[in-house]
């Protein structure tokens, strides 16, 4: 099992709970570009399925739907599946930060401290996708190193460019 409180060293992490969820939703509701590119806009609904939805094969002792918070603010949502999908690979499905701290280098700060912290628990990879033709989730993503891999796949009327960085 990971230690949440060892994905940042600058943050608060801690799982979301059921209480915290309008905290998320009004993050989310605020990023407008990143739904344009993957519909359906967010709901408190769509927001607890994404707490519960699991690749096959996963538990959700393998899941840690975690928000990082800058005192009592929420500043970013992290999705992350533990050894998935293999052993030495750890699975971003979903992250976000709030707007008002985007473009300050926050993002990937948190970013590079949870990829140490992944390394140092032995993972050799993180890999994550993003929508294709979403510039500013492709532009963040090769900011921090990550790099597409050649697989992609179709959901929900869009395409997810999957990408890997190596720790």
């Amino acid at each position: 099992m990971l230690c949440i409180e060892s994905f940042s060293k600058e943050y608060a992490v801690r799982k979301i709970t059921h209480a915290e969820i309008k905290q998320v939703l009004s993050l989310c509701k605020e990023n407008t570009l990143f739904y344009q590119y993957r519909p359906p806009f967010v709901t408190e609904k769509s927001i607890l399925d994404d707490m519960q939805a699991l690749p096959k094969g996963k538990s959700i002792e393998d899941k840690y739907y975690v928000g990082l918070f800058d005192g009592s603010h929420l500043i970013a949502v992290l999705d992350l599946i533990d050894s998935y999908p293999d052993k030495s690979t750890a699975f971003i499905g979903f992250f976000m930060t709030d707007v008002s701290i985007q473009k300050q280098g926050i993002g990937t700060k948190i970013v590079q401290e949870l990829s140490e912290y992944l390394k140092d628990c032995g993972h050799d990879h993180i890999r994550l996708g993003w929508v294709k033709e979403n510039p500013q989730s492709e532009s963040f993503w090769h900011k921090n190193g990550f790099s597409e891999t050649g697989v992609s796949y179709e959901t929900n009327g869009y395409t997810v460019i999957v990408a890997q960085r190596d720790l």
